[in-house]
C-alpha cells in the first residue's frame, strides 16, 4: 500500500476552492482561452512536444458548480457523440453536490453546457456529455503495456489553467491506493468504511467537506504511479505516452502534510497517480451505456472464535469467510 509509504496524504488533484469572508467557496478564475499547442521551432520538436500537440485537442477544461459551491477540473473527449471522461469527484465536487451545473471549455475555447451521463463512485469515474460538433476523440493507449521509465505526459487543468502540459516518467505501475469516497450525498453506500488513518482525498479550504467524505468510507483504487506533476485541477485530465495515446486518467496526488492539506502545501512533490486507461474505459463504456457501472469482489476475512477447551486443551480456532 502507497499509505505505508507516504508522510502525508493521498490529494484529489480536482477542484481547486478558494474561501471568501464568508466562509463560502468560488473556483480560481481561468487565465484564458488557449489554441492549443504553439510549435514555434519544428525542427527540434521534442517527442513530449508531439505528444501534447496530439492529445490536447481532447482534453477539456471542466467548470463545475452547486449548493453554493464551485469548481474546476479536468476531461478527456471519448467520442464524437460528445462523451467526456473525468472524475466523479470533479462532476460532485467531492461528493458535496448531487445536481450539478457544468460548463466545458473545449480546447478551442469554446464554451459548452453539460449533462452527467453517469458516475462511479468506486473508481472514482464520471461521464459527462456536451453538444458540439468537431469534436476530436483521444486516441487511446494500452496501459498493460506500461513500463517503468516510460514517457508520460500530463495534460490538464491545473488551478485553471487549460491546456497545461508537464512531463515525467512511469514511476510505477499496479499501485494500490486508499482514497475517500467522493459519492454525491444521496449515493453514499457505494463506499466501505475504512480505518481513521487512512488517507484520503483532501480539498484546501474545505474541512467540512473532507469529514463528509471520511465519514462516507473509502475505496481502493488500482492505479500508474508518475512524477509528471499534477495539481489540483488535474483530476480527470489525461495521462499520455510518448505517442499522444491516453494511458490514464488523472485522479491524485500524494502531499508531504499531514491532516488537512493547506493550499500551500497541496501542490505537486512528484507523487501522482492516474487511474489505468483499460480499466478506465471499461467503466466509461459501462457508464454510457447503462449509466452505472459493474465491479467484482472475492476476498477473505479471517475472524477469530471464542476459546473451547476440548480433550485438555484450549483451541482458538479461526473462520476464513470468503466474500
Amino acid at each position: 500500500m502507497v499509505a505505508a509509504a507516504l508522510v502525508g496524504g493521498i490529494t484529489a488533484a480536482g477542484t481547486t476552492y478558494l474561501l471568501d469572508d464568508s466562509g463560502s467557496s468560488s473556483a480560481s478564475s481561468n487565465s484564458g482561452t488557449n489554441q492549443g499547442v504553439v510549435i514555434n521551432n519544428p525542427d527540434k520538436v521534442t517527442e513530449v512536444t508531439a505528444a501534447a500537440a496530439k492529445a490536447s485537442p481532447s482534453v477539456v477544461t471542466i467548470e463545475v458548480s452547486g449548493n453554493g459551491s464551485s469548481g474546476s477540473g479536468s476531461g478527456i473527449v471519448l467520442d464524437k457523440s460528445g462523451n467526456i471522461l473525468t472524475n466523479t469527484h470533479v462532476v460532485t465536487l467531492g461528493g458535496e453536490v448531487a445536481d450539478p451545473k457544468i460548463t466545458v471549455q473545449m480546447n478551442d475555447g469554446t464554451v459548452h453546457s453539460a449533462k452527467v451521463v453517469g458516475t462511479d463512485p468506486m473508481s472514482d469515474l464520471a461521464v459527462i456529455n456536451i453538444e458540439a460538433d468537431g469534436l476530436v476523440p483521444a486516441t487511446m493507449g494500452s496501459s498493460s503495456k506500461l513500463n517503468v521509465g516510460d514517457t508520460a505526459v500530463a495534460i490538464g487543468a491545473p488551478l485553471g489553467l487549460s491546456g497545461t502540459v508537464t512531463d515525467g516518467i512511469i514511476s510505477t505501475v499496479n499501485r494500490t491506493i486508499s482514497i475517500a469516497s467522493s459519492a454525491v450525498p444521496d449515493d453514499s453506500s457505494s463506499s466501505e468504511s475504512q480505518d481513521d488513518n487512512q488517507f484520503n482525498f483532501q480539498f484546501p479550504g474545505q474541512e467540512e467537506q473532507q469529514q463528509q467524505q471520511q465519514s462516507s468510507g473509502s475505496i481502493y483504487v488500482n492505479v500508474i504511479q508518475t512524477d509528471a506533476a499534477i495539481n489540483h485541477g488535474n483530476s480527470g485530465g489525461a495521462l499520455v505516452n510518448s505517442s499522444g495515446e491516453i494511458i490514464g486518467v488523472n485522479v491524485a496526488i500524494a502531499s508531504s502534510g499531514s491532516g488537512t492539506t493547506s493550499g500551500d502545501e497541496g501542490g505537486s512533490i512528484g507523487v501522482g497517480f492516474a487511474i489505468p486507461i483499460d480499466y478506465a474505459k471499461r467503466v466509461a463504456q459501462e457508464l454510457i451505456d447503462n449509466g452505472s457501472a459493474t465491479h467484482g469482489l472475492l476476498g477473505a476475512t479471517v475472524t477469530a472464535q471464542a476459546s473451547d477447551t476440548s480433550g485438555g486443551r484450549t483451541l482458538r480456532p479461526s473462520r476464513l469467510v470468503l466474500r
